[in-house]
């Protein structure tokens, strides 16, 4: 950050009275610019015995395999983001959610919220960010071709889950080399 949002001025890295951490402090009106973790939301959706998972159509990652998620927006929950984000990018409706997994990533700054849904209808197709969208069985996943750690985890821990019918929420702060692909 360079400019302050609030009056145009420069802005310096300081320490601010009663904080215990740098922030972007604004050289002219004092505004301090807190910067936080961005949350992202999203869902994996059920049909029968099958997953939903989208081609991504955008970089990172465009080409590869992921759940439907994406960036929680303001003014929403994270349920209805999630909710949203399989809209926006399957057209897909669905219902039961329920949280599932939480991963901290706190090298890069960013939580993962996934919610198991039932997908209504068995209906989808590709939204804007997706090239294509399909449902898989767990022997027909394309593991080599899954964008993220986080989303190849949460597929893992939901087959071993449903081999038990017990679909416990999972919370864990993933460690930076585990991500790497």
């Amino acid at each position: 950050m360079k400019y302050c949002s609030e009056c145009g001025h420069t802005v310096s890295q300081k320490i601010p009275k009663g904080d215990d951490r740098l922030r972007y402090v604004c050289d002219n009106c004092g505004a301090i610019h807190y910067q936080n973790p961005r949350i992202i939301v999203g869902t994996l959706p059920v049909y029968g015995d099958q997953v939903l998972l989208c081609r991504r159509a955008i970089e990172p990652r465009k080409g590869f395999w992921t759940l439907p998620a994406g960036f929680m927006e303001n003014g929403e929950t994270t349920v209805e983001g999630a909710v949203r984000e399989s809209w926006e990018e399957a057209r897909a409706r669905l219902s039961n959610e329920k949280l599932y997994r939480l991963f901290d990533l706190s090298y890069i700054d960013q939580v993962y919220m996934f919610y198991l849904a039932d997908l209504v209808d068995g209906e989808f197709s590709a939204g804007p960010e997706s090239l294509d969208v399909k449902l898989f069985n767990e022997a027909d996943i394309p593991w080599d071709e899954i964008a993220f750690g986080v989303v190849v985890d949460t597929l893992k821990e939901f087959f071993e889950d449903r081999k038990k019918g017990l679909f416990p929420v999972r919370i864990s702060n993933t460690e930076r080399t585990r991500l790497k692909r």
